[in-house]
């Protein structure tokens, strides 16, 4: 099976009017994600790589890559070679601390082992075979682990083509083999290396690829389009509370705004352009590494073409670029340069994004407090558990429970449940409300109207509340006989 292609996977059971018995695989602890950063050092991604260490604990790092982009290279707005070298060094400070708080953080050594130089020299170099691609080579071709690799790209795409190129050249009777492991996501297309190379060589073999302009919603220009309720959580006084100061020699490193920067105060958040790469992988339970359509903390894709998977385009008879999704094209890049007053079309597009901005800035929060504070002292996401599948299967008209029953707070702290219906990823077209759902367990009633296959995306967000509030979900799609 192709990766992704599949949007909804088989549900285990038929619809049913009450759901009583309480599944052991309901909260089953997910297989741990792999990943590899390509980044190009500039400064939000230096905002991102801070974000990126405190969850280092949820995911098997395999490699952190300075790659160059069109904006940064050697020789020009370049950070150094060595750019991440101080991140690690801190993060080797609060390390003791972290893993107070789960002891799944790895050591600095091994992360420094994996924080190589790739492809810099220049804008979509990619002929030098260097440290950084043959690492990555290794990580591709090491066939004692099929997991799937997610490939992120902060900067440009050259350091992965080069080492996809070395590939191709060496051990072309792998190419499938290794194309079925990787996972794309883009932050743009920063380069020109994806459209020349990897797309036309190795497009042949479905490699899910997820192209994201809508990460504009946290990057500079925040203040021009996000919602006044987010922009809290964004905002100098929140940020210096809770992110800034007197949570350790890392977040104190965190560039936020300056004294003096133009439209903004000293502490607000500066960007995290990159940073959606990753929050689409930290098991939210969200469910959105099952398909980019789901939609997540690092947003929400359609299919555009092949496995390409690009932002929501809402515009009547708009038509994809055939070539680079970048800055140039992106249609929210494009809309920010007509520069509209309370462009209320921009907001909505890249509400896939926002939506969780103060979800994933609560959780930011308490990982800086696992930075300096005893696990006593700190709070922990709650776990949340269903009584039973995420997937379901009913007729229309039905009626049937949903229930959360056995979810719960690590830290003993209340819980409060929010179900939602979650329209976007649903393929039910009409108007669906949910009842009470402000608790543990509702009772919804599936319109009758519903056609055989179509789906309901219902979610149940479960939050603690402890300080910070941290939240935690679990997604049930209802598929129609």
């Amino acid at each position: 099976m192709i990766p992704f292609l599949n949007l909804t996977k088989s549900a285990a059971i038929l619809g049913v009017t009450m759901l009583s018995l309480h599944f052991s695989n309901a909260q089953s602890v997910p297989e741990r994600t792999r990943v590899i950063v390509t980044s190009d050092g500039e400064i939000d991604d230096e905002c991102s790589l801070v974000r990126f260490l405190l969850y280092a604990n949820e995911w098997d790092i395999e490699g952190i890559i300075t790659s160059s982009s069109q904006y940064h290279w050697q020789g020009h707005k370049w950070a150094g070679d060595d750019w991440a070298l101080p991140y690690l060094e801190a993060y080797a400070k609060v390390l003791p601390n972290l893993r107070l708080h789960d002891e799944n953080y790895p050591s600095a050594a091994y992360l420094k082992e994996r924080t190589l130089l790739g492809n810099v020299a220049s804008e979509g170099e990619m002929l030098e075979i260097t440290e950084g691609s043959q690492f990555m080579v290794k990580v591709l071709l090491d066939e004692s682990d099929e997991r799937p690799i997610w490939i992120q790209a902060w900067g440009g795409t050259n350091t992965i083509a080069r080492a996809l190129k070395t590939i191709e050249e060496n051990h072309p009777e792998k190419m499938e083999r290794v194309a079925k492991k990787i996972r794309f996501y883009f932050i743009w297309e920063q380069d020109d290396t994806y459209q020349k190379y990897i797309r036309p060589v190795w497009g042949k073999y479905n490699i899910p690829t997820i192209i994201s302009d809508q990460f504009i919603a946290i990057f500079y220009h925040w203040k021009k389009y996000l919602p006044a309720h987010e922009q809290k959580y964004l905002s100098a006084k929140w940020m210096n509370e809770n992110i800034l100061h007197n949570h350790g020699p890392l977040l104190s490193m965190y560039p936020a705004h300056k004294e003096g920067d133009k439209g903004f105060d000293e502490g607000d958040f500066r960007s995290e352009g990159d940073s959606p790469a990753f929050l689409h992988t930290i098991p939210t339970g969200l469910r959105s590494l099952e398909s980019p359509d789901f939609g997540g903390w690092g947003g929400r894709y359609v299919r555009v073409r092949e496995n390409i998977w690009l932002d929501p385009v809402q515009e009547e008879g708009y038509r994809y670029p055939e070539g680079r999704w970048y800055g140039n094209s992106a249609w929210g890049r494009e809309r920010l340069k007509e520069a509209k007053p309370n462009d209320q079309p921009l907001t909505e597009y890249l509400k896939p994004t926002w939506r969780w901005v103060e979800a994933f800035q609560n959780d930011f929060a308490a990982r800086a407090d696992w930075s300096i504070k005893a696990y006593e002292e700190a709070n922990h996401a709650p776990i949340v558990n269903l009584s039973h599948p995420e997937d379901l299967k009913a007729h229309p008209g039905e009626s049937i429970l949903l229930s959360a029953q056995g979810s719960h707070d690590p830290d003993g702290d209340e819980i409060s449940y929010q179900w939602w219906y979650y329209p976007e990823p649903s393929t039910y077209t009409g108007d669906f409300n949910l009842q009470d759902s402000s608790q543990e367990t509702i009772r919804i009633t599936l319109p009758k109207d519903a056609k055989s296959g179509q789906t309901f995306h219902i979610i149940c967000e479960v939050t603690d509340q402890g300080l910070p509030p941290l939240t935690r979900y679990r997604r049930i799609i209802v598929t129609l006989l």
